[in-house]
């Protein structure tokens, strides 16, 4: 009992030291500072206790409020038996690539009983971001909202009366380290049990009849609300409604988006996506869903994940005044165009002169996204079809990411000594043109068999600053056709263009938005279709790319781009920062 008061009171105190941070009136920049205290906790759902990985003995973490402009101080305090990261996911860092946080990309973990300090600011970005551990799948629990407001307090839409975040996940029973091990291994069999919405997995989960709680959402009628909704799932894209309410879309990823009405949200893991609520239904209690979309057999099946919320009118009784509570009507789980046409509806609200498209391209990429598969035990030969014989892995234009696991690209990039650690030749097209998306390619096959080899390698693409990159991304039904959603570290690029199927130049460039796309640091690249992105390299650093399905990422989807230095001191990488801890000093190695 003593230590459990003893933990209150020590994370009372966080809490507080969170809310005492420095702050400064509308239009001046304020320090602000938090302490994150990573632990293990015991938690049970479904009539069984798991033990899950948490900041501060909170699922999701705590939120970061923040105004564009700030700086940001958070103290990391590791007293987990493994090592970890924090990545401040969609932030700039604007020559701050040390603070990054991506594991073994800009610094090896902070071992466990260590501390460390992130230092950034937050500037030229207003709307809602979020941070995730980035060392194994530890990120289906460690993971918050990152809010940043508008300086002189003004949005371009009406002020809403709150504004909160919806943050969708997943509830997992299987220690999230050792489903690390599991897919790095090949195996990616193992699913949750459930999603989650603000970490409460809903009624529509229960154990010998209980249900489970759900998360509700209070509201007087007459009122606007702005929904924060993330999705931080190791997995899977989702739908996400409120019956008997629309939504009107204004933001993404940090960014203003052109507002549109629509009665559904569809996000994909990393994405965020800003809406407008209005209170204007009949009072009364109303469900709200999230549900994760999949591609239909033969792909690889996964159970329904659903999780069930509350939006609740005040002045209503506890029993919805005797009437059933209405639930939204949704898509089909299989059914991906809902996606594809959502994403396809954003568009940028006037962007700034800075945020103009590029018109120039200096350098191309045509990067497949797919699964491969490597012959087990070095050997050379072997039976593909995801036989006993391989392990599957994903790659980028058929090369799989060989992640290190003793050092960090960004010091060894940083000091020169990057020779036999990585190599600068990811390349920019895959090395053999096949029809991408033919479904026939979905195993049981055999047409996959002589597509599917790879290996794997440290491949990286070095850049000059100031150059203007396009990448078309284009995903494939190689051995399955999910969908892919596209993350860089450290930019925001423009989302030119999607479509269906193979892209063809000749044919699809004459889609591409140049006058308002949408700016995003996550792109969703359809199922079996593509898209457009471009971006000018004016962050000088060490960038990881890669898809954000986890078992993706440790599977190999990834690689990361180097930007060199600009000709002054202000567009140049400066030296790490006093705080910044480097790989040799821990001596720590991949859990």
């Amino acid at each position: 009992m003593a230590a459990k008061a003893m933990a209150a009171s020590f994370f009372l105190c966080v809490a507080l030291a969170a809310a005492l941070a420095a702050t400064a009136s509308v239009g001046e920049a304020a320090v602000v500072e938090h302490t994150f205290v990573v632990h293990e906790m015991n938690v049970t759902h479904l009539c069984n206790t798991t033990k899950i990985y948490v900041v501060n003995g909170q699922l999701p973490g705590p939120a970061l409020d923040v105004t564009d402009g700030d700086t940001v101080v958070v103290h990391i305090v590791n007293r987990l038996e493994h090592g970890l990261t924090i990545h401040w996911h969609g932030v700039r860092q604007i020559r701050s690539c040390w603070a990054d946080g991506a594991g073994f990309v800009t610094e090896c973990p902070i071992p466990p009983g260590g501390e460390h300090t992130y230092r950034f600011n937050v500037t030229g970005q207003v709307g809602t971001l979020w941070w995730h551990a980035h060392v194994t799948c530890l990120r289906a629990t460690i993971n918050g909202a990152i809010i940043i407001r508008p300086k002189d307090g003004k949005y371009p839409f009406p002020t809403p009366a709150k504004d909160l975040p919806i943050i969708i996940g997943e509830w997992w029973q299987l220690d999230l380290i050792e489903l690390d091990r599991r897919m790095a291994d090949g195996n990616f069999d193992d699913n949750p049990l459930s999603a989650t919405i603000n970490g409460k997995l809903g009624d529509l989960s229960n154990c010998s009849g209980v249900p489970e709680e759900s998360f509700v959402l209070d509201v007087e009628r007459g009122k606007s609300y702005l929904l924060r909704i993330i999705n931080t799932a190791l997995f899977s894209e989702y739908y996400f409604k409120v019956a008997g309410h629309t939504f009107t879309v204004v933001g993404a990823d940090g960014n203003y988006l052109t507002p549109f009405e629509t009665d559904m949200i569809t996000v994909a893991p990393g994405e965020t996506i800003d809406v407008l609520m209005t209170a204007n239904a009949p009072p009364a209690h109303y469900h709200m869903i999230a549900l994760a979309n999949q591609p239909p057999e033969p792909d690889p099946q996964i159970p329904v994940f659903i999780s069930r919320g509350l939006v609740r009118y005040a002045g209503v009784r506890g029993d919805n005044n005797g009437l059933p509570v209405p639930v939204p009507l949704m898509p089909s789980q299989h059914n991906t165009m809902p996606s594809y046409y959502f994403h396809g509806n954003l568009t940028g609200l006037a962007y700034p002169e800075r945020h103009r498209v590029p018109m120039h391209v200096d350098e191309r990429f045509f990067i497949t996204l797919g699964l491969g598969s490597l012959c087990r035990g070095g050997k050379k030969v072997c039976k593909r079809r995801r036989s006993n014989e391989t392990i599957v892995v994903a790659t980028m234009n058929n090369v799989s990411f060989h992640h290190p696991t003793t050092t960090s690209l960004l010091e060894r990039y940083y000091d020169g000594t990057g020779k036999g650690v990585y190599t600068e030749d990811f390349p920019e097209k895959p090395p053999h043109p096949y029809n991408y998306t033919n479904r026939d390619l979905i195993p049981p096959g055999p047409l996959e068999e002589a597509l599917e080899p790879t290996f794997k390698a440290t491949k990286l693409r070095r850049f000059k600053y100031n150059t203007s990159v396009e990448i078309v991304f284009q995903s494939t039904a190689l051995l399955q056709s999910d969908s892919n959603p596209m993350h860089l570290h450290g930019y925001d690029f423009f989302v030119l263009a999607q479509g269906l199927g193979n892209f063809n130049p000749k044919r699809d460039v004459k889609k591409f938005n140049y006058h308002n796309p949408q700016l995003r640091n996550t792109v969703q690249v359809p199922r079996t279709g593509w898209a457009a992105v471009r971006f000018v390299t004016d962050n000088p650093g060490m960038w990881y790319l890669h898809c954000h399905f986890e078992f993706h990422i440790v599977m190999g989807m990834a690689t990361a781009f180097i930007v060199e230095d600009g000709p002054t001191p202000e567009t140049s990488l400066p030296p790490p920062p006093p705080e910044f801890k480097r790989c040799g000093a821990n001596g720590l190695t991949r859990p």
